[in-house]
Order: C-alpha cells, then structure tokens, then sequence
C-alpha cells in the first residue's frame, strides 16, 4: 500500500524538535511520497534541506502563499520565477486568495494568483490552491485563466457540492484532509457523490488535525485517519483508496 499526502509543511517550525521521527514514523506506515507546499522566500532554504535529508520521499513546490502577500510581493513572485528557472519543481503552491485573515491586500492577492498561474502555464506545472473565505473570487480567475493547460488541485477542499463539481469541471482534484473527519465539517455528507478519481488525500501538517486528534499537532502518519474516513464513505479498503489516491496524485504531478 502506497500512501500519498499531497499537501504537507513538514519544513515547519512545529517539526524542529522531531523532524526525522515524524516522517519516518510516516514512512513506515506507507506514507512515502511527500509533497510541499512553498510559503515565501523565507522557507525555501529550509525546503531544500528537507528534500536534502528525505530525496526518495520528499518533492518541491514553489510559490507564495496568499496570506504571505505584502508590500513586497512583488520581489517574493521575482523570487518564485527565478527559482523555477534554477530548478525543477513539481507544482506551482500554494497559492490562491485567502480573505479569512485580512483583506487589506486582497488586490495584491489577485495579482499575484493571475501570475502565477501564468508561470504554471509557462513551466508546465499544476497549481495547488489555497482558497479561504474566497470560493467566488478564485473562480473568478480561474474562469478567465482556463484550459487544457490549467489543472491542479483545490487544496483542504471545504466548499459544497456545486463548488466541488464547478472545481473538478476546471480540472482540479480535490485535497481532502483531516476536515473531512470534523463533525461540523460537511464534506462528508456528500463526498461519496464525488467520483474517487477526483481526489487526493492531504494532511496539511502541522495543521488541521483529523479527529481524534484535532487540536494537536498534525503530522504524516494522522493520514490514516482521513483514510479510514474515506473507506467508510466511500466503502472501499483502505487500501483501495490509498492506491486510487496515489495514482490521482501522479495524474497531477507526473511522478
């Protein structure tokens, strides 16, 4: 059984202390394919170190994160572009609109979404997206920005039905994580009329802990709670849905 978690900051502040044990408590669960997420230009070093330390687990992103977006974004999307010129990386992430914290920067926001899809389109890459608060506004872009060479996915997916049809029809999966075990979580009352084959699984650590461990500190080997979630909606192994979700996950990012 190979495990896929298509969304995780394992590079994060909250890993110093056990870094290495968590992954490979993750590894040894069969969760070996790690897939990360940029913020800004202040991570990158310690991205790279990540991949450094776990090179046959661990596989890059690079992006600014919306809530990172500042005065200064336009340096950290300089940033973005020249490193996706110095490197490879396997997706354009995570990036999008975020209006849940601040909505000072909601242009700028706007911008820096537009541009960078444009250099997914020009690096042939997916985009991974962040969308809080901001259903409306990201399809807005998306819709505009449109084709067979704009797909991706839809990050800690928690929007309704119509949403996710309207995400999947844009050629993005869904990331489903630990929201989908929350009880005021909603997705589960109707995920299991949404095709397996759009979906990939996610952590997100260290946030959004699934229950039983919401609150805590979110880390790689939690995903199988989201899997065992995903066995009873859909009811499937686990197994079955660990390889469906793998494979969706090389659909998106070629490897």
């Amino acid at each position: 059984m190979l495990i896929t978690d298509t969304h995780t900051h394992l590079y994060s502040e909250a890993f110093d202390e056990d870094r290495k044990e968590v992954i490979q408590k993750g590894i040894d669960k069969g969760i070996k394919r790690f897939f990360i997420p940029a913020i800004d230009s202040g991570y990158t070093q310690a991205m790279l170190d990540l991949e450094k330390a776990f090179p046959k687990n661990v596989y890059l992103m690079m992006g600014l994160h919306p809530t990172h977006v500042k005065e200064n974004y336009l340096e950290e999307l300089a940033h973005v572009e020249s490193m996706l010129q110095q490197r490879s990386f396997y997706a354009i992430g995570e990036i999008g609109i975020d209006l849940y914290w601040d909505k000072t920067f909601l242009k700028e926001q706007q911008e820096a979404f537009k541009k960078q899809i444009s250099l997914a389109k020009k690096f042939n890459l997916p985009i991974v997206i962040h969308c809080r608060d901001s259903f409306d506004e990201i399809f807005e872009v998306l819709d505009d920005a449109k084709g067979d060479d704009l797909y991706g996915i839809f990050h800690c997916f928690t929007g309704s039905l119509e949403q996710a049809q309207r995400a999947i029809d844009l050629n993005m999966k869904l990331g489903i994580g630990g929201v989908v075990t929350f009880k005021n979580g909603k997705i589960d009352s109707f995920l299991n009329q949404i095709a397996l084959e759009h979906i990939v699984l996610e952590t997100d650590a260290p946030y959004l802990s699934p229950v039983p461990f919401r609150g805590k500190r979110n880390q790689p080997v939690y995903l199988m709670e989201v899997l065992n979630k995903l066995s009873d909606i859909y009811q499937l192994p686990v197994a079955e849905i660990a390889n469906i979700t793998t494979e969706n996950s090389r659909d998106v990012f070629g490897i």
